[in-house]
This record gives C-alpha cells, sequence and structure tokens, in this order.
C-alpha cells in the first residue's frame, strides 16, 4: 500500500513526520532518511493495530482534501 506522508522541519532541528491518512500516526527523525524509515515503521505498525482491532484500513482520508495554491509576495 501506498501512503503519503508529510515532513516538516522543526525549530529543534529534528524532522517530524505525519500520514494524514492514518490520523495519530506520527514519528520524527533527525534527517530525511530517518524521518522516512522511521514514518515507515510507525505506518506498518499502525496498519498492524488496525487489524487486529478488526478496523477497515484505507489510503486515504476522507475528512481532508489536498490543495495546491499560488500566493503572490
Amino acid at each position: 500500500m501506498d501512503f503519503k506522508i508529510v515532513l516538516e522541519h522543526g525549530e529543534d532541528g529534528w524532522l517530524t513526520s505525519t500520514c494524514p491518512s492514518l490520523p495519530g500516526c506520527i514519528s520524527q527523525g533527525k534527517t530525511v532518511k530517518e524521518a522516512v524509515e522511521n514514518i515507515k515503521e510507525a505506518i506498518e505498525l499502525h496498519l498492524e493495530t488496525l487489524a487486529e482491532d478488526g478496523v477497515p484500513i484505507t489510503t486515504k482520508n476522507k475528512n481532508s482534501k489536498e490543495l495546491l495554491v499560488s500566493v503572490k509576495i
């Protein structure tokens, strides 16, 4: 399964990684590589928990919409 992830630089130098289609699935890393590896592991564990609890797995968050906007500065 493919999941969209979001990486954000924190003021502390760490990267926070989230998976918008899996609310609460959050990780972090010092580098992009580490943050991506960590969120992949978090997603796997999250999916295992959903499966154990009998919750359907989806790759899309039905409550969100992705848009790209242009802003003039």
